[in-house]
């Protein structure tokens, strides 16, 4: 979930910052992405909602038909969502704002991890004070330093997330003539340290942490091929009808795979990319009205904190509201205004802690 959004502008030929080089290009906002950054935190929270639906009825139709299916529509909804902020994220390092040396991305990183475990210890006290956690506190937080864990299981995409934008702009930084060699570092770190804690095992017997950081190809490629086509100009798209009749069959393709081969349908699915595809081309490049754009910017800048906090109202509010006997329209309605609660308290929160400077540690 970038922070830095914004895109070079070309400088004018015959410019005076041009010709000097001294001056850097200024830069255009792009509140597109910020609508993206807000469909896509929207749809997540849509989808944890309708996950709570589903596990009311043990993924089981019999046990309730119209509570089974408002969830599972909802959850056919939403598997764009974490391929597109994989592809902003790739858009951010590699187009919108390019680290120019180590220390700017570090502060990127560093403004991404601190909120991660933050938010971890928020979610392992609460869960303590709920008497819910499986296992203890002291184990379950070293266990984070690896990866996410119950309850925090929604901060999962950070231990992906982070790693790439580290590996994105490491390869930036050595294209730009830099030695990143810090980052480089780390990535080192983070590709040997499962074959690392494997061998503690194998020595010691004691069993290890398993380890979360790091990229499957499917992260990626959504950042990168992402990133490709953010930057793609304004018009290239022209006809928009084909894209929103692809995404519509889509999500019925999402619909049947999870209550008809497996739920939940992976990230790496045909459905999802395609699905991604259609969601990208959509919205990137739309024109976000003058009198929108600050209440836009300003929600977009709450997303990454609206993000950590929600799963704390979703599981507090949706499971006691919840029961398997609904049924279909009562469980719409009642799904819909879930989300509605959980989104708005979630906003709400995070514009609050944004008020009181506290952004760079709770996101």
């Amino acid at each position: 979930m970038p922070t830095d959004i914004a895109v070079r502008l070309p400088q004018q030929k015959g410019s005076a910052s041009a010709s000097s080089g001294q001056t850097a290009a200024p830069r255009e906002h792009r509140f597109d992405i910020d609508l993206m950054r807000l469909i896509c935190s929207a749809t997540i929270m849509l989808g944890h909602v309708g996950a709570q639906f589903i596990h009311s009825t043990g993924n089981d139709p019999a046990n309730g038909s119209g509570t089974y299916w408002a969830g599972h529509v909802a959850e056919a909804l939403n598997p764009f969502a974490v391929p597109v902020y994989f592809a902003v994220a790739g858009w951010a390092v590699l187009v919108g704002a390019p680290p120019r040396d180590s220390a700017r991305m570090w502060q990127r990183i560093v403004r991404n991890t601190v909120p991660l475990f933050a938010w971890t210890a928020v979610y392992l006290v609460w869960a303590w004070l709920r008497d819910r956690n499986d296992r203890p506190m002291t184990e379950l937080a070293t266990n984070s330093l690896f990866g996410s864990v119950q309850p925090a299981y929604h901060l999962w995409f950070m231990y992906t997330y982070i790693p790439i934008i580290a590996l994105l702009a490491f390869a930036m930084l050595i294209k730009a003539g830099k030695r990143p060699w810090g980052l480089g570092a780390a990535l080192l770190g983070i590709a040997v340290l499962p074959s690392v804690l494997t061998t503690v095992t194998e020595l010691t017997g004691r069993e290890t942490p398993p380890v979360a950081w790091g990229f499957t190809t499917y992260s990626l490629v959504y950042a990168v091929g992402g990133a490709l086509l953010l930057a793609l100009p304004a018009g290239v798209v022209r006809r928009r009808w084909p894209l929103f009749a692809l995404l519509l069959l889509t999500m019925a393709g999402a619909l049947w795979y999870n209550t008809r081969i497996h739920y939940v349908m992976p990230n790496a699915h045909l459905f999802v990319a395609a699905m991604s595809i259609c969601v990208l081309l959509l919205v990137s490049r739309a024109r976000v009205p003058e009198r929108w754009r600050p209440r836009v910017r300003t929600l977009a800048n709450a997303a990454l904190g609206a993000y950590m906090v929600h799963v704390l109202f979703v599981e507090e509010l949706v499971p006691r509201s919840v029961s398997p006997d609904l049924s279909g329209p009562v469980a719409g309605l009642l799904l819909a205004g879930l989300l509605v609660t959980v989104m708005a308290l979630s906003f709400a929160t995070s514009l609050l802690w944004g008020k009181l400077n506290l952004r760079r540690l709770l996101g």
